[in-house]
């Protein structure tokens, strides 16, 4: 349709308007592409589609400019080479499910795994045939001594969200290439930044990018990374099949908030570390579950392959304080919110019961874990809000 076209009806005209706005602006933001149908410019280059390439725009739900780039920015950040988006953290890790385990497949996944992951391989186990086994987070390259001839997938995660013990990342991705076997990690604690996975040997990683890379506690988006693309493909026809896409607006808010996320991150980091530090030497804590602290499970892992921290950690109270005690604390908190997530401004807190997590690994402690999120709040404020949180407990 011709410019300025007054031949058609003014209905017309609206719905067939021409853009000439935009040619000549640039701004920082990344534009924001909204599209379920995508036009070609003829039937040759429908019919030329093909889903294995990347750069051929098919249809709305797979890709729009705005997604593209910010997958293009993920992969960087983590050094891979292919991303994939999906609606929320629990959907990448859904996606590699149903990409790359079948009935007869065993699967492999640590016992201080992200609980909707073990639910997730419950469920795969009960109604799709799938053997799933727990292991011991720090079992490194004992791992090979559960290595099955059905083994297809090993999870890792990397520390544990809840109970934080750092495994021996290398040892058990040695075991599996030796086996051919597929290694996911979960590297959501350290965004990408604080943890290379592929320098590690990892095939696949997992963000949820709910966290640091929105920042403001209200995107869900997870993705899938990678650097093989035989096994991007994989995962890209999975994502296909299951019909899972990710509004362009919200890609925008993640775009929007990555510049700034490793300045947040070391901000997190340092004052989380400075909490932990004064937590450490108060008599109401057993023990001190931060992965930079010498006698965390796996210290020594997370020293060596580790650049930095975050803003998550967790503690063990005495078990002289019951868990109504540790419900009361919580609640007690003014600064710190209960919630679950983190990688917002706001500091989070959360208790949990350890025992009833695990089935693999033994638990040594008998108090209750609390887990906090420490946002971007002033620290000695939010030091003396768990001090006097601290109080009631006596």
């Amino acid at each position: 349709m011709k410019k300025n076209d007054t031949s058609r009806a003014l209905q017309t005209r609206i719905v067939h308007s021409q853009d000439e706005i935009t040619p000549g602006f640039e701004s920082f933001a990344a534009p924001v592409t909204r599209a379920s149908t995508v036009v070609f410019p003829d039937l040759a280059t429908v019919r030329a589609l093909d889903w294995r390439d990347d750069s051929q725009w098919r249809y709305g739900l797979h890709a729009t400019p705005t997604s593209a780039m910010l997958t293009q920015r993920l992969a960087q950040i983590e050094g891979g080479d292919y991303a994939l988006l999906q609606p929320s953290g629990l959907s990448a890790i859904s996606n590699v499910y149903f990409g790359l385990v079948k009935a007869g497949d065993d699967v492999l996944i640590p016992d201080n795994v992200y609980s909707p992951n073990r639910e997730h391989g419950d469920w795969l186990a009960r109604d799709f045939g799938i053997t799933v086994r727990y292991y011991d987070p720090l079992i490194g390259a004992g791992i090979a001594d559960l290595i099955l001839p059905a083994t297809k997938l090993i999870w890792l995660e990397a520390p544990g969200s809840v109970t934080m013990e750092v495994p021996d990342v290398r040892a058990i991705t040695t075991a599996a290439r030796a086996r051919n076997v597929v290694t996911a990690i979960d590297n959501t604690y350290s965004a990408g930044l604080a943890f290379k996975p592929f320098e590690h040997g990892i095939d696949i990683s997992v963000q949820a990018l709910t966290k640091y890379q929105s920042g403001g506690s209200d995107v869900l988006m997870g993705a899938t990374i990678t650097k093989d693309h035989a096994l991007h493909l994989k995962l890209k026809q999975a994502r296909m099949r299951l019909g899972i896409g990710v509004s362009s607006d919200d890609c925008s808010l993640v775009l929007r908030a990555l510049p700034s996320m490793k300045a947040r991150f070391e901000a997190h980091e340092k004052s989380a570390f400075a909490l932990a530090s004064w937590l450490k030497t108060r008599g109401e804590i057993a023990a001190m579950l931060h992965p930079a602290f010498e006698d965390c499970p796996g210290h020594a892992s997370f020293v060596r392959d580790f650049t930095g921290a975050g803003g998550l950690f967790s503690v063990v109270f005495d078990e002289r304080y019951t868990p109504a005690q540790i419900d009361s604390f919580c609640e007690a908190l003014e600064l710190f919110a209960l919630g679950w997530s983190w990688g917002g401004s706001h500091s989070l807190v959360m208790p949990y019961h350890v025992t009833s997590m695990r089935t693999a690994a033994n638990w040594p402690h008998r108090g209750t874990l609390v887990r906090f999120y420490v946002g971007l709040e002033d620290e000695a404020d939010l030091r003396a809000d768990i001090e006097q949180a601290l109080a009631t407990l006596a």
